[in-house]
């Protein structure tokens, strides 16, 4: 399976991919009264915090705030005009993050709208999406506090979130086309999934030719027809 370069800090479980055994299990033994299951007690999820600001760009609920769950990956898909783009978004990462991108991509709040930005520069290469007003200035009419380590390294291949300074998380997001030279300030969100989608971002990328370090709209194949999660 393709993977980008991770630099990144990141937890075991986001970096290996774990191969199950082929042997078959023996089938656990009956319960009796002298052999009861072992109650597990259930790991609590993550307290996030939404505040809300401004006005949103598109009409949109609050995300959950409790219980929010932090260990496990969500499988994205982005469907662009040029192209399908699956993505991971590890919630050991970057929980509270991942839970905005789940609960806006449910509420269809990416649907139907342009990445507005590319940048193809020495120092930086990547895709921003996200605002559906395509201005650059849109966002869900909340924000979120950063989730770093401090470590974050922004290779071929991650994925993460835009803001416009510490603790402005919103709707906006980056993907990384090339290895960019970024302090760590942006909360790593996951990873694209394959090579195949690695490979549409490239060809937007391309078709836009290079820009300058504010970057332009992309030339084509930029579009959001749908992202869905799972």
């Amino acid at each position: 399976m393709w993977r980008p370069k991770l630099i990144i800090a990141l937890s075991a479980a986001a970096l290996v991919v774990a191969l199950a055994g082929c042997s078959q299990a023996s089938p656990p033994p009956p319960t009796t009264a002298a052999t009861h299951p072992t109650t597990v007690t259930p790991i609590p999820g993550k307290t996030c915090a939404y505040t809300a600001v401004g006005t949103a760009a598109k009409p949109v609920s609050l995300p959950p705030t409790d219980d929010v769950a932090n260990r496990g990956d969500m499988a994205v898909t982005m469907t662009l005009s040029g192209g399908v783009v699956n993505m991971t978004f590890d919630r050991a990462i970057a929980p509270c993050a991942v839970n905005s991108f789940e609960s806006l991509a449910q509420q269809n709040y990416f649907d139907n709208t342009d990445c507005h930005r590319l940048v193809n520069s020495d120092s930086l290469s990547v895709l921003q999406c996200g605002d559906p007003t395509a201005t650059g200035s849109g966002g869900p009419g909340y924000s979120f506090a950063d989730e770093l380590s401090g470590t974050e390294v922004y290779t071929r291949g991650i994925v993460a979130m835009a803001n416009s300074g510490a603790d402005t998380n919103g709707s906006q997001f980056f993907i990384v086309f090339a290895d960019s030279q970024l302090t760590p300030d942006y909360t790593v969100l996951g990873w694209i999934a394959d090579a195949d989608s690695m490979k549409v971002i490239d060809a937007i990328a391309t078709a836009t030719g290079q820009t300058d370090g504010n970057g332009s709209k992309p030339a084509s194949g930029g579009h959001i027809d749908t992202i869905t999660v799972s």
